[in-house]
């Protein structure tokens, strides 16, 4: 079988939708399972209800008004027929997570989470199903948490893959064109669980695995994976091939590829996975797979804007050594800082970190009883792999370096 995930941005609208039809007949459609995602912004907008669900009761109303009105619009354009049966489908699930809402007695945002969020992809692929066979793309609409069993780890539920595989290879018949959800799973006791970030490339993999797939292709508005993002940087290029490794590397640094939880079933097997344009379908895209090399073999360019720099000194110009590092380090974990570029000598250590969950302010309080600290906030930390000095130069011209860090193949620079 081929595994096609189609994102957000592919089923934003009616002529997203149409557009699947028209890839699918360009590329064909027989043994094919297709992982469709929730519709545009919808999570954002799912999201919204939960949030207002706890925090703005009386917003509730019409954040729920907004998601349903937004699906009878695209029901509408797509659907001649007024009374057509799509529009009994769609109800009975937004009644679901209604009712849900009414009779829930927890108080766990997780858990809550989980059970409503999910509505966007159960719209969704009710919505797809339905314009699939009226375009005589005769398809099997399957229930993805029949399929993927997880933990109870709400928002981040980790896989039962023994459980997983023996539930897909039950429901999938190979022979037809299935069409199920991304990001979502359940748990032992029949809840709702969700995969967490890049969920739904991740249950197009998982699928991928539990059936042998012979390739999983991620349909995206750009024409596959590209050297630097263009909304940073000035005439990016299409890398042909990438290796699992590379792809992994990349997405380490901060490149917006590839999730590394995406790619590891996939390796575990040798299972390619192509990066493809839905706008233009026949075009070469980006394959990834085993021990191929970069193609063309050229600097790849990534960046993280708004990070912080910390410099640790010691107070008595004693060494910075591991006990001091562990303590600096169970820090960063307690006020939710990710690090991504550290650097330290006998009696000063750097570190670059995240602040998006706001943690810094208290973090500086701790360090300062121990250690002297300097902090600079709204820094850029660049990332070049398989660099050359004219890549470099690029990069430092017009910027202050505040650190470098060079290794064989990759080099980072922290620049204000």
């Amino acid at each position: 079988m081929r595994i096609f995930k189609f994102g957000g941005a592919s089923v934003k609208d009616a002529d997203g939708v149409k557009n699947v039809v028209k890839v699918l007949k360009e590329v064909g459609h027989s043994d094919t399972l297709l992982v469709i995602s929730a519709m545009g912004k919808t999570t954002n907008a799912m999201e919204k209800i939960v949030d207002a669900y706890f925090n703005k009761k009386d917003g509730l109303e019409l954040a729920i008004r907004q998601v349903v009105d937004d699906h009878k619009a695209i029901i509408n354009d797509l659907f001649e027929v007024k009374n057509h049966e799509i529009h009994g489908r769609v109800n009975a699930l937004i009644e679901e997570f209604k009712g849900f809402l009414m009779w829930n007695k927890s108080p766990k945002y997780g858990f809550v989470y989980d059970q409503v969020v999910g509505y966007g992809e159960l719209m969704a692929t009710t919505i797809v199903s339905a314009y699939l066979n009226e375009a005589g793309l005769n398809n099997q609409w399957v229930d993805v948490r029949e399929l993927i069993k997880t933990d109870n780890s709400y928002r981040d539920a980790k896989v039962n893959w023994e459980r997983t595989q023996v539930e897909v290879l039950s429901h999938i018949n190979k022979n037809k064109l299935n069409i199920t959800q991304g990001f979502l799973g359940s748990d032992e006791n029949n809840f709702t669980t969700t995969l967490g970030r890049e969920g739904s490339d991740y249950t197009a993999a998982i699928l991928g695995y539990c059936l042998d797939a012979e390739s999983v292709t991620i349909w995206k508005d750009v024409p596959g994976v590209l050297n630097a993002d263009p909304r940073n940087f000035e005439d990016p290029q299409l890398l042909h091939h990438i290796s699992y490794r590379e792809a992994i590397e990349l997405a380490f640094y901060g490149a917006s590829v590839i999730h590394p939880k995406t790619l590891q079933p996939l390796q575990r097997k040798e299972i390619p996975l192509h990066v493809k344009s839905f706008i233009e379908p026949k075009g070469a895209g980006t394959t990834v797979g085993k021990g191929v090399k970069l193609s063309p073999n050229v600097p790849c360019f990534i960046v993280k804007k708004d990070q912080v720099l910390v410099k640790l000194s010691s107070l008595d110009f004693s060494f910075i050594v591991e006990n001091n590092i562990s303590e600096i380090f169970k820090l960063f974990h307690d006020f939710n800082l990710k690090v991504d570029l550290i650097q330290n000598s006998a009696i000063s250590f750097s570190v670059c970190l995240d602040n998006k969950f706001g943690g810094l302010r208290p973090l500086l309080s701790e360090l300062e009883k121990k250690f002297k600290v300097t902090c600079h906030e709204g820094v850029s930390l660049y990332t070049i792999r398989h660099f050359d000095e004219n890549s470099v130069a690029k990069l430092q011209n017009g910027h202050t370096v505040l650190v470098e860090q060079r290794g064989k193949e990759t080099l980072q620079l922290v620049v204000k």
